[in-house]
């Protein structure tokens, strides 16, 4: 646990504050981390009588013939989880420092602790993301799998689903983002955790789909309470572990196929844009280039809010704040340009598809 990189770590943290010459000795009594570089992996026999009898170590002047290479200081155990793990050695008149000796090493053991709390955070979360990584492929071994969840004390119990999350943030660490996430959730029953540098994933359990929904929405509002945007694409619930992977593939589908400014898109709301996603690029481009080819940008335009707006004419007038007159005579034009009237259910559904296939298009591009 008393790592070199820890060692250095106190030693500057500790120089500063005192301007006094620290070293830190490891569990065999050799020079580990010191202000003073001429001494560094040398042994100190005051740090080795230190380690044999549990008590601190005080050498004056007049001791230096005791212990060979030494210097005056105090040198105290550095203890950890009741063990001796190490000795801290600083470096002076021993009755000036007494009153704050003992002060440096509640400080150095805590030190040492938060490092190892540290590091224990991060052996967990990258179990997480070994776990998931083994839950999407269809050949995982689940018997490992429920190994390692029970050394991170997860237990995921069907329903299942799968949320992947892009973050645009440079403020917060992937990490910080994490753990803002699984906070919306019981971590006895979720994996979160690091996809790629922008995206993260989260795997639900034991929870209703509607459940997970509302649960994401006040996820999307405390992100944004902190200042990071974030898209969300929700999988579909499924029952079985071999599912999992299917439920993460939609998440992915729904982040690439929903509108760039929904931040909560399901895989059930773009289900049928899959489907289209499918067909052979050749076919997308001849059926939306035959279909709308020929509309200008505002006229695209147009239609695009149309159906967003779910046919509402007042409401497709208000979102693109025009008169409700002006977007009569544009579906007109649309009609007599297209020949199919976007007011009529079929030749909506053919105009949307034109679309959808042409906004595919350009993602490719």
């Amino acid at each position: 646990m008393l790592t070199r990189g820890i060692a250095e770590e106190i030693v500057k943290q500790t120089t500063i504050r005192l301007h006094r010459n620290i070293n830190i000795m490891d569990g065999r009594g050799v020079i580990i981390a010191s202000g003073d570089r001429k001494r560094m992996d040398t042994a100190h026999f005051g740090a080795m009588e230190v380690l044999r009898t549990g008590k601190p170590l005080f050498i004056y002047e007049k001791d230096l013939h005791q212990w060979e290479g030494a210097r005056p200081g105090i040198n105290l155990p550095i203890e950890f989880q009741k063990k001796i793990i190490g000795v801290i050695g600083i470096t002076g008149d021993p009755d000036e420092m007494e009153e704050f000796s003992e002060l440096v090493k509640m400080i150095t053991e805590m030190m040492i602790q938060q490092s190892f709390m540290i590091e224990q955070l991060e052996w967990k979360q990258r179990l997480k993301e070994l776990v998931f990584e083994d839950l999407r492929k269809d050949s995982s071994n689940r018997e490992s799998v429920q190994q390692r969840l029970h050394l991170i004390g997860v237990k995921l119990e069907p329903p299942f689903q799968v949320s992947t999350v892009e973050v645009n943030s440079e403020k917060f660490h992937p990490r910080e983002l994490v753990q803002l996430l699984e906070g919306g959730f019981d971590p006895e029953h979720t994996l979160a955790g690091i996809l790629s540098t922008n995206r993260l994933f989260l795997l639900n359990s034991y929870l209703s789909e509607k459940k997970v929904k509302e649960k994401l929405l006040t996820l999307v509002d405390r992100y944004h309470s902190k200042g990071v945007f974030v898209r969300i694409g929700l999988g579909s619930n499924v029952d079985s572990t071999s599912y999992i992977g299917n439920s993460y593939e939609e998440s992915i589908s729904a982040l690439a196929l929903g509108s760039k400014d929904q931040q909560f898109i399901l895989y059930s709301d773009i289900e049928s844009k899959v489907l289209l996603d499918q067909l052979d690029p050749w076919y997308k481009q001849q059926f939306s280039e035959r279909i709308i080819g020929s509309l200008s940008d505002k006229l695209m335009e147009t239609l695009e809010h149309f159906f967003l707006n779910d046919l509402n004419l007042s409401e497709t007038a208000k979102s693109l704040y025009i008169h409700r007159n002006s977007l009569l005579y544009r579906m007109k034009k649309i009609k007599e340009i297209t020949g199919y009237d976007p007011q009529k259910f079929h030749h909506a559904t053919t105009l949307q598809i034109a679309i959808w296939m042409d906004q595919m298009l350009k993602k490719v591009k």
